[in-house]
């Protein structure tokens, strides 16, 4: 990937990602289950009504996350149910700001055989955002002009994994490490934000750490 220049020729610190292998990093199940909030689309638009009916747009937040794996970038994401794909974080309370509410959906998703009080996580910079325009399921990465009241907004944060980390899950999930070349514009699969970070990374540089 071609470097990003500053102006005295040398590669941009903040534009360069460090990648440790997948090998640095343990990944483990812990004996808790985490309950699926909706059965059908139907319960999943009233809960978004409801949502909104009391608090006003929802804001939700999401970690884009690397490790190395035969010298490629990987991304890490949750699977659901064998099928559904995501990215590690959720809603913001009305009363936290994003960083922080990432920090706490980290903790919570990813360390939850601790006390759920983590907090050392390196929340960078929100590399993207997906706006839904009213209660349906469609999110376009942008916010059409005619919308003036939009029903949710999600934001994707740039986190940069320390060399090494514990990951634990709920035994209901999985955390998997995808080639980004796997992701890129594959939409059926990922869906159209997950499928989309490849090129929100684009404009970074990654320095692949050799085991």
């Amino acid at each position: 990937m071609e470097d990003h220049i500053n102006g005295n020729g040398n590669p941009n610190p903040s534009q360069v990602i460090d990648i440790y292998p997948l090998s640095y990093y343990y990944f483990g199940s812990a004996d808790v289950v985490v309950p699926f909030k909706d059965e059908t689309l139907s319960d999943r638009i009233q809960r978004f009504k409801s949502n909104y009916a009391a608090h006003g747009m929802r804001t939700c937040v999401e970690a884009v996350m690397l490790v190395e794996l035969f010298k490629h970038p990987h991304l890490l994401l949750l699977q659901e149910r064998n099928s559904i794909y995501r990215l590690p974080g959720g809603r913001v309370r009305p009363d936290e700001s994003d960083i922080i509410g990432l920090k706490r959906k980290l903790s919570s998703k990813l360390s939850c055989s601790q006390d759920g009080q983590e907090t050392d996580w390196e929340v960078g910079e929100c590399i993207g955002m997906w706006w839904r325009s009213d209660f349906e399921m469609l999110q376009y990465p942008f916010l059409p002009p005619n919308v003036k009241w939009p029903k949710e907004c999600t934001k994707l944060f740039l986190v940069r994994l320390p060399e090494s980390k514990r990951f634990t899950v709920p035994k209901n999930q999985k955390l998997l490490a995808v080639p980004l070349c796997q992701v890129h514009e594959s939409i059926k699969t990922y869906g159209p934000i997950i499928s989309g970070v490849p090129q929100l990374l684009s404009r970074f540089s990654f320095n692949l750490v050799e085991s």
